[in-house]
């Protein structure tokens, strides 16, 4: 397992700095969302370029990391079809990007029925996975055209809420550049926390052939509802989860979420201690 940490997660630098930061900290691997780290010059559509690519390219290979993720996190499912237009060209640019930086995928989640990109219940509907699909249909044939693993990571308030509707979403698609990312924790909500480890064991059964890079955070029980935590400072288990990895997914890379860098080599150490003892 190659593990990484998100780079807006690291302390406020240019982005050669965060890079440097992440390899003293041990990490393999970076999740990297251009207009959360890059500041100092633009990271528009028209300025994502062949040699910004490279040369980003090649600050990641310096430090000897992996681009595990360009994120893209944007609303296929916009009802907005001014904002759509945009959202593929971003969509497009990036995958395009991707291409030139040697990411491994490029990530993104699976959007919601309403401008704002918040949960409603129509989200888990069968005509907003009907729209998400036929949204998304693009994007994989310009992830095709450039040899680019396109990723989507279900989310338990998005579209895309459960392993079955992201079965569905790869069978009807139907191709080898759609993959998965896997975050259990966006998978659980307070109304099925109880059947934790049952959610857990369905997404890496349906869906474990397909995914493709595994997200690493914690939880706690908070107002309600649950808050996103460093590993090993909520209420996760995690032995099951990478020994799917150890077992099934040589090498893969595994960002974690929401450390701080006050807490980012504790928190790589503690996971990767897991992983060891397994």
């Amino acid at each position: 397992m190659q593990l990484g940490i998100r780079l807006h997660d690291i302390k406020k630098a240019p982005l050669e700095e965060r890079l440097q930061i992440a390899h003293e900290q041990g990490f393999k691997c970076g999740h990297i969302a251009l207009s959360k780290v890059i500041s100092e010059y633009p990271v528009n559509d028209a300025a994502l370029t062949p040699g910004l690519g490279m040369y980003l390219r090649k600050q990641f290979a310096k430090y000897d990391l992996d681009v595990a993720v360009l994120g893209c996190y944007l609303n296929l499912a916009d009802p907005n079809e001014e904002t759509m237009k945009k959202t593929y060209n971003r969509y497009f640019a990036n995958i395009r990007f991707a291409s030139f930086l040697g990411a491994g995928v490029v990530g993104t989640e699976t959007g919601a029925v309403n401008e704002e990109y918040k949960f409603e219940e129509e989200n888990h509907s069968d005509k907003a996975l009907k729209i998400f699909i036929e949204r998304v249909k693009p994007v994989i044939r310009c992830a095709e055209e450039f040899g680019v693993i396109f990723a989507i990571e279900p989310v338990y308030k998005h579209i895309v809420c459960n392993p079955e509707r992201a079965r569905k979403v790869l069978d009807e698609v139907g191709s080898p550049n759609l993959k998965i990312i896997f975050d259990p924790v966006n998978l659980l909500d307070i109304s099925n926390i109880d059947r934790r480890e049952e959610v857990f064991a369905q997404a890496m059964e349906l869906l474990g052939e397909d995914i493709a890079v595994l997200h690493l955070k914690d939880y706690v029980v908070e107002n309600g509802g649950l808050k996103s935590v460093a590993c090993g400072t909520g209420e996760m288990q995690y032995e099951n989860i990478l020994r799917f990895v150890k077992e099934k997914k040589p090498y893969m890379h595994a960002t974690l979420e929401n450390t701080v860098p006050e807490n980012a080599v504790k928190t790589r150490v503690f996971i990767q201690g897991i992983y060891d003892r397994l």
